[in-house]
């Protein structure tokens, strides 16, 4: 069986990395058209709410098919199809002129592609082009492209829109998503099974779902997907409501991703010294920290900056980290599909997290109770991973 190839890991590594720097920094601008494209088409933040959930539970479902596609057909193919569908579902929202066809396009088509340009399928990519030992730290170097490209896309988007209107932004955005299908050429190839084992992929599923430990990732992956999509779509709207400008806004996104370039790659780096179930508890619990600061301060641009880089330290430390005991676990022959799977739990709490603030200020006219049941959630994250065992599965062999 074919496998990647790790005669030039550097490599591997920085494609990769751009891969999911392009895919999650143009994410990451989507709560800068709120407010713009609401105005022209008069659709209101629920409207943008449910399209936003629908992307994220998409992103999700289709996690799981992108993985078992890169285990199977490999990951330079689905990393290219990927891209194309991101590309074609940011045209579509901006052709969209009905809440139906928003939902399609930055919902469903945005959805399927972020699928094959994240984490799911491309860490798995790298942790095989590596060497062991370096593997978590190559991993956090990935999950802080993801944070760098949200420093370094949002602010260009929120420049775009201000420059070209929100429909050339858009444009503009998907010939940057476009660029990974290229990339795709060098990240291509499929797993190999370990010497003298030829596990199925139904029986590495059956064996991760019975086994606790995966459920307790899955759930507290569940809490990160609350509060990352929460926050990305609607703190910009949090900080005008409170008397800030857009600008504002947008200098917070981008400074989360800032911050989290050092936190990524501290928690991947980390994670090869330290128990990964341990790290993780404390990112959860910092977490609840940073909202407890956001909520109880008077907000001026320095304490919602203060929030943003706090933030950022724990933002997407938790992505190595759980990749990471994936890997460790359960092994990298399924590693996408797995991945895949606990992803699912990510994204569901992401779907969560964008339709209860896009609900509960239309209710309340306030996104209060959204932050507090942030805090309560990241701390119920922080108990799940106490009792993950960190040890590796036998992997049996296929009958």
């Amino acid at each position: 069986m074919s496998t990647q190839s790790d005669a030039f890991p550097a490599r591997t590594v920085i494609l990769g990395t751009m891969v999911v720097l392009f895919a999650m920094g143009v994410r990451a601008t989507f709560g800068l058209f709120m407010q713009p494209m609401g105005l022209s088409h008069g659709w209101g933040r629920e409207v943008f709410s449910m399209a936003f959930a629908i992307q994220n539970l998409v992103w999700g479902l289709a996690s799981i098919g992108m993985g078992m596609l890169a285990d199977r057909y490999g990951s330079g193919r689905t990393i290219a199809l990927g891209a194309l569908l991101y590309a074609a579902g940011l045209i579509g929202t901006r052709l969209a002129s009905s809440e139906l066809e928003l939902m399609l396009t930055a919902g469903v088509l945005v959805g399927l592609g972020q699928a094959g340009t994240t984490f799911p399928v491309i860490l798995p990519v790298i942790a095989r082009a590596v060497p062991p030992a370096s593997r978590s730290t190559a991993m956090g170097i990935a999950s802080a492209g993801g944070s760098l490209g949200q420093f370094l896309i949002v602010p260009t988007g929120q420049h775009l829109i201000e420059g070209f209107d929100w429909s050339g932004a858009l444009w503009a955005l998907s010939m940057i998503v476009a660029i990974a299908v290229p990339m795709a050429w060098w990240l291509r190839g499929r797993p190999k099974a370990s010497a003298g084992i030829e596990q199925s992929l139904a029986s590495a599923v059956r064996q991760a779902v019975r086994h606790p430990s995966f459920h307790f990732l899955f759930w507290s992956y569940f809490v990160c997907g609350f509060h990352t999509a929460f926050i990305t779509l609607h703190l910009p709207a949090y900080v005008t409501d409170g008397g800030l400008n857009a600008s504002h806004g947008a200098v917070a996104i981008a400074l989360i991703g800032l911050f989290n370039v050092f936190g990524s790659f501290g928690a991947g780096k980390l994670g090869g010294i330290y128990s990964k179930k341990m790290l993780l508890a404390w990112v959860y619990g910092l977490r609840a920290v940073g909202i407890l600061w956001l909520m109880l301060m008077p907000l001026t641009p320095w304490v919602l900056y203060g929030f943003a880089a706090w933030m950022g330290v724990f933002w997407l430390g938790t992505v190595p980290l759980t990749q990471g005991l994936i890997g460790q676990i359960y092994g990298l022959r399924y590693a996408a599909t797995l991945s895949g799977i606990v992803f699912l739990g990510h994204q569901v709490g992401s779907f969560v997290g964008v339709y209860l603030g896009g609900r509960a200020y239309a209710l309340t006219g306030s996104y209060d109770l959204v932050w507090w049941l942030g805090v309560a959630l990241a701390l119920v994250a922080a108990v799940l991973c106490l009792p993950v065992k960190e040890q590796p599965l036998a992997q049996p062999a296929r009958a």
